[in-house]
């Protein structure tokens, strides 16, 4: 086993716990089921997974230098992610166009980007990771990878879980016809969570 059999059980216990307590990538991902249904619930989870999985690649290079070393790429990062969460949110709120004419393929990108521009998801799994590899052992990178592919499965069995049945309860509530409530509900939540990454230190 590549990684320590005890740093694995911290690990796995840890992760759990964090995966399920409710975060901006859960909240997320709740909005885009509950817009464009289970299909795009489970595109907007996967494109997280494809976001967290650049992330520990980042993490096993040894790139954690590079906010330290210059403050205002983190700045950079973080105030165009927050940029791109408030346009996903206007741009719900002043949707007028059926949620059936939208593509849901957009969901992936939307998680993906969103992710990769949320600096502080990078200095996580930088900081977050480590704690569990064991130079010792030898083949670091492979530590990196197992613990890795882990993360994914947990962003699949928890927030792939909370973006389908998200979507199955939109569609429910959109043939109830409050089609537009759900448009201005996902709408406070993007631009909620980009005023908080915009306004985070």
């Amino acid at each position: 086993m590549p990684v320590d059999p005890h740093l694995l059980l911290a690990f796995l216990l840890t992760t759990a716990i964090a995966m399920v307590t409710p975060g901006p990538d859960m909240l997320f991902i709740l909005g885009c089921g509950m817009r464009g249904g289970p299909k795009a619930g489970l595109l907007a989870t996967a494109g997280v997974a494809t976001s967290e999985a650049i992330h520990v690649a980042v993490a096993a290079a040894g790139l954690a230098a590079l906010f330290a070393a210059v403050p205002v790429a983190f700045t950079v990062v973080r105030i165009a992610g927050a940029a791109y969460l408030i346009h996903l949110g206007v741009q719900a709120i002043r949707n007028r166009k059926p949620l059936v004419e939208r593509k849901a393929d957009r969901a992936y990108l939307s998680g993906l980007l969103t992710n990769l521009l949320n600096p502080k998801m990078v200095t996580f799994t930088i900081a977050f990771l480590p704690q569990f590899v064991d130079p010792a052992k030898g083949h670091v990178w492979l530590q990196f990878a197992v613990l890795g592919a882990i993360m994914i499965v947990f962003e699949f069995l928890v927030d792939g879980t909370v973006g389908v049945l998200a979507g199955r309860v939109g569609g429910w509530v959109r043939r109830k016809q409050n089609q537009r409530r759900i448009e201005v509900a996902t709408g406070g939540i993007f631009i909620g969570l980009g005023l908080k990454l915009a306004t985070d230190r």
